[in-house]
């Protein structure tokens, strides 16, 4: 009888497959977005180090500046769970752009290759256009308080 190797998946496959649960949680974060100001819902999930994912959606308050983005909930989550390592994060929206405060706080906790996740998302369209980048791109300059002498 011949032996056969079993083979360990692909580095690929397991990407695509971290990718589709990703944003996956993501479109049901989405769901729970509170945004009766800007009804533009939101949705987030965190890959953490330890294998972990944990979400976050935008939750408005009438006092504006009071609100918090998808992104930073669902990694204030992760931190509160404690975990302080960034692997992926899925971003869904009608145009997933992370704003300057959220990029910042993804730079404080990525992990030097973390893969973040745009899906552009039209849900009553079924329409989605995904773009892939790397942490370290989304600030080419951030905030380092080391260097700030803190």
């Amino acid at each position: 009888m011949k032996r056969v190797a079993h083979k360990k998946p692909a580095r690929k496959t397991w990407l695509v497959a971290v990718r589709k649960k990703l944003v996956a949680a993501a479109k049901t974060a989405q769901k729970n977005a509170y945004c009766p100001y800007s009804r533009y819902p939101v949705g987030a999930a965190v890959l953490m180090e330890s294998g972990r994912t944990y979400t976050g959606c935008n939750v408005e308050n009438a006092s504006f500046g009071l609100a918090c983005c998808a992104e930073r909930t669902a990694i204030f989550n992760a931190v509160s769970h404690g975990e302080k390592k960034i692997r992926a994060l899925a971003l869904v929206a009608k145009s997933a752009k992370p704003c300057g405060a959220c990029r910042q706080v993804i730079i404080e906790f990525a992990c030097k290759d973390a893969e973040m996740i745009f899906v552009d998302w039209q849900p009553l369209e079924k329409k989605e256009k995904i773009t892939y980048t790397k942490a370290a791109r989304l600030l080419p300059k951030p905030f380092n308080p080391s260097e700030a002498g803190l």
